[in-house]
């Protein structure tokens, strides 16, 4: 067969002559050869192949840019590379999700007449809270960070040859929030803010990393004002709330498995034994483009949250998460129940947890 016009090519290939041109201007699908007295582009048919990987790769919405370093792979590498690709627009969509779920939760707030309005308590509240992180009986180092105090708390899970730092570096950066002054209005921004924070201090950190690998950490964390929490979210560390005898989750796992669950792939039971249950989707590595799950938190007397790493609910069952949680014992008998829980399932991980009680502020101490 000899060489095809544009318009039999473009035909042949499902791309428009308009987008032929395009691609031959950025070197990215040039012509078998030009006609030197007409200027008419013609094509081989050979070339009918990578062209319809080109189209392929714009239906996925790939920017010509990637799409020409895909095409000058073989095949397995330049499935690696449109595989990466797409986790990354999943990551993107997710992030998205979760900011325009915030908005409209937020956005509904803002109509005190709304029924499902949250309800704060009015009473004057305090919290009385316990932080307790440990190695665990397997790893020789503890990558995990763990803090309560009067303002903050917080579950950070560490990963890289750097994880351990940088999971400190990232509360203590949130630890300035303790001491800032900022009005209840403000408290996401002061929130996000300090996130854009820790996530320059994670860079600084996996930046300095000699072994050259990539270094980043989980982060929970929750911010209080005396009458509302923020929460902040990012990674595979979770928190809890127990309210009126309902134990329940209120953060999302950013994992591999859990959109797979998400998107009806995979059943919550085969998540839990799925072999990258740990991937992370999402995670602060010092990157600008971290996405945080952002949002405030309704607050009533007798609340009590629990901050954790993956280092518990990976080995604990729920069950028995929820009984600990339940008991009669304060934050600091928890938090040591807990991680009791955890080593005597042979402590695989670090684990850390935090937990809180919201009482009046006569109940406190």
């Amino acid at each position: 067969m000899g060489l095809l016009t544009i318009g039999a090519f473009a035909k042949a290939s499902r791309l428009s002559p308009k987008a032929l041109r395009l691609y031959d201007e950025l070197g990215l699908l040039p012509p078998a050869r030009v006609d030197p007295v007409t200027g008419y582009r013609l094509y081989a048919p050979e070339q009918l192949e990578q062209a319809r990987l080109v189209a392929w790769l714009r239906r996925l919405g790939m920017p010509l840019a990637r799409i020409r370093e895909v095409t000058g792979l073989d095949g397995p590498a330049a499935a690696r590379e449109v595989r990466a690709y797409w986790a990354q627009v999943e990551r993107d969509v997710a992030a998205r999700r979760g900011m325009a779920a915030f908005l409209i939760d937020h956005l509904s707030r803002k109509d005190s007449a709304m029924p499902h309005m949250p309800h704060t308590d009015s009473r004057p509240l305090g919290i009385r809270y316990a932080a307790l992180s440990d190695a665990g009986l397997v790893r020789e180092t503890n990558q995990d960070a763990a803090y309560a105090g009067s303002r903050l708390l917080a579950v950070a899970d560490g990963f890289g040859g750097s994880g351990a730092p940088a999971s400190a570096a990232a509360i203590d950066t949130l630890k300035q929030l303790e001491t800032g002054s900022f009005p209840a209005a403000n408290l996401l921004n002061a929130l996000e803010d300090g996130i854009a924070q820790a996530d320059r201090a994670v860079h600084d950190i996996a930046e300095s990393d000699p072994g050259g690998d990539e270094v980043g950490t989980t982060l929970t964390a929750m911010l209080w004002t005396g009458s509302q929490l923020a929460l902040v979210h990012i990674g595979d560390s979770r928190a809890y709330l127990l309210r009126d005898g309902e134990f329940f989750q209120i953060t999302h796992d950013h994992t591999l498995v859990q959109s797979m669950v998400d998107e009806g792939r995979i059943s919550a039971a085969e998540a839990a034994s799925h072999p990258q249950r740990s991937l992370l989707m999402r995670a602060l590595v010092g990157r600008p483009d971290a996405m945080p799950d952002l949002r405030l938190q309704d607050v009533q007397a007798g609340d009590r949250y629990l901050l954790c790493s993956d280092g518990l609910t990976a080995v604990v069952p729920d069950e028995q998460v929820r009984q600990a949680v339940s008991g009669d014992a304060g934050p600091e008998e928890t938090v040591r129940e807990l991680i009791g829980l955890a080593r005597r399932l042979g402590g695989p991980d670090n684990v850390s947890c935090v937990v809180a009680d919201v009482l009046e502020v006569k109940a406190l101490p």
